[in-house]
């Protein structure tokens, strides 16, 4: 008796295979060329058929530097999947990321981007807009200036631990430091307090804490994981995330999280810490404990280890620029005449410090990759570009920071064009929005630049810094998995007060 099921002998089974994924491959190709709604945007052709191109670059590391060739090459407008849009112009911050003309609401984030990992609770960076507006109101006082006066003091004995440990490993400027390290230490030791309520200890111990160690690795596998959304393999990613598959160090991370908030809520401490208000109102927001810990876990990462990297590349940055370092030295130490009188307030005046802080962040941004948007129903102009509804589009941190059409000389070090210079008095300032735009903008703005302000104040006030050969070429061939992925940096601390003490005593 025959099956119904058998397939006939006459059948050749691989090559009806072949000749549907050939169909398949033509008809892509035909709807790409001349039915794609976005076929009139410019991009290699192979990026336009394929998001392969633009996946190879993300796992390479390189795709930020990618990005800026095709700016070049294509114009401000690129597309770098079948269905994605990069813009590289100042209204594109407003439109993409801004409130809509005429609409309350707001161009939506993109999930798979964000959250590829759907299983895991949401936070301040992925949760919806009516949800977002709740707990960033909640955090918006920690963040505030009057609550960073209000921790002063906290923040000011971190720094002040660094400069002792700096003078006790300098060996009066006569073994180079790996100042990304004492950066890393103390950026991770102060977010540690203001969000927990006690440090990582790396300072007192200098070294890292594991934590640290599997919060920095945990960059790499992000960049997997958003990888494989974009292919739409989000049911893999959960895969990877049960069964603890390429994703160890993020469960290792969120794990200690949720040991150190447990510990912090039992506690009943009450103190004005970044994480105080949410906890006291969990019930209200309807935050349970894994919402809890996803936005603990958030603010950890983002308050340490983008204002350790933006130190890194303004120190980079000043000691290969000798007539900067001079001049932002001169400005510390003319405006104070001992350590004691360096504060939160008082580095307030320190305008050139200020512009080689915002001249780095240009040219070493922290975040490198796009944050991308999804265009809603109905459509969307941005920078008088129709696109259509379901189409991603976003900036490139690095592309815009260096397009000669907004910035003179974008690769020459200049803190002069943040000071009204004439000479730079067409550069686009507005171009540069290292901590994005709109409602979505970094909450944490105020705690990194009064971080940056003051810890570079003090280093500077008493020690004098020189780059060591080694790390010459430091920020070339550096990879990036959304923050860069930095080798040490040696630099010479050579102190002011090797007679009379630390901060002239």
């Amino acid at each position: 008796m025959v099956s119904v099921f058998q397939i006939p002998d006459h059948i050749n089974i691989p090559l009806i295979g072949a000749a549907c994924a050939t169909l398949y491959i033509v008809w892509t190709l035909f709807y790409r060329l001349f039915l794609d709604p976005l076929r009139d945007i410019p991009g290699p052709f192979l990026w336009r058929y394929t998001s392969l191109p633009r996946l190879y670059h993300v796992v390479k590391g390189d795709l930020h530097t990618k990005v800026r060739e095709l700016h070049d090459q294509y114009g401000p407008i690129i597309r770098t999947t079948p269905y994605e849009v990069i813009f590289n112009d100042p209204q594109a911050w407003k439109d993409i990321y801004g409130h809509r003309v005429g609409d309350a609401s707001e161009i939506e984030k993109w999930m798979p981007f964000y959250k590829p990992n759907t299983d895991l609770p949401d936070n301040l960076l992925i949760c919806d807009r009516a949800d977002h507006s709740v707990i960033r109101r909640q955090l918006s006082h920690a963040f505030s200036d009057k609550s960073m006066r209000e921790q002063e003091e906290l923040i000011k004995g971190y720094v002040e631990l660094l400069i002792k440990r700096l003078h006790e490993n300098a060996d009066n400027g006569k073994a180079p430091l790996n100042m990304r390290e004492w950066y890393n230490w103390t950026t991770f030791d102060v977010i540690g307090d203001l969000g927990f309520g006690s440090s990582f200890g790396c300072l007192e111990n200098s070294g890292y804490h594991p934590w640290i160690k599997l919060i920095t690795s945990t960059f790499r596998e992000n960049s997997i994981f958003q990888t494989l959304g974009h292919l739409g393999l989000n049911p893999l990613v959960k895969y990877l995330f049960r069964w603890n598959v390429m994703a160890k160090n993020n469960k290792d991370s969120l794990n200690l999280v949720a040991e150190t908030l447990d510990e912090r809520i039992k506690s009943g401490r009450e103190r004005p810490d970044l994480i105080d208000s949410l906890v006291k109102k969990k019930d209200d927001l309807g935050l349970d404990f894994g919402k809890l810990v996803s936005n603990a876990n958030l603010l950890i990462v983002a308050g340490s280890e983008t204002t350790a990297t933006l130190l890194c590349g303004a120190t980079y940055l000043l000691t290969t620029n000798p007539h900067a370092l001079a001049k932002v030295t001169e400005e510390v130490r003319s405006s104070f005449s001992s350590d004691e009188e360096i504060t939160l307030t008082s580095v307030g005046k320190l305008r050139y410090m200020l512009a080689c802080l915002n001249e780095s962040l240009r040219q070493y941004p922290p975040v490198t990759s796009d944050l991308p948007r999804r265009i809603p129903k109905g459509g969307a102009t941005i920078v008088g570009k129709f696109l259509p509804e379901g189409t991603i589009c976003s900036i490139f941190q690095w592309a815009i920071n260096y397009d000669r059409r907004w910035w003179k000389d974008p690769y020459r070090f200049a803190p002069e064009r943040w000071l009204d210079d004439p000479e730079y008095v067409h550069d686009r300032r507005d171009a540069m929005q290292p901590f994005s735009h709109g409602p979505r903008n970094c909450i944490g703005k105020n705690l990194a630049y009064a971080e940056m302000r003051l810890i570079l104040a003090k280093i500077l006030f008493n020690f004098d810094m020189a780059l060591d050969e080694s790390s010459r070429n430091w920020t070339e061939d550096q990879r990036s998995f959304t923050v860069w992925e930095k080798p040490p940096l040696y630099v010479y601390l050579t102190p002011r007060f090797q007679e009379i003490g630390v901060g002239g005593k």
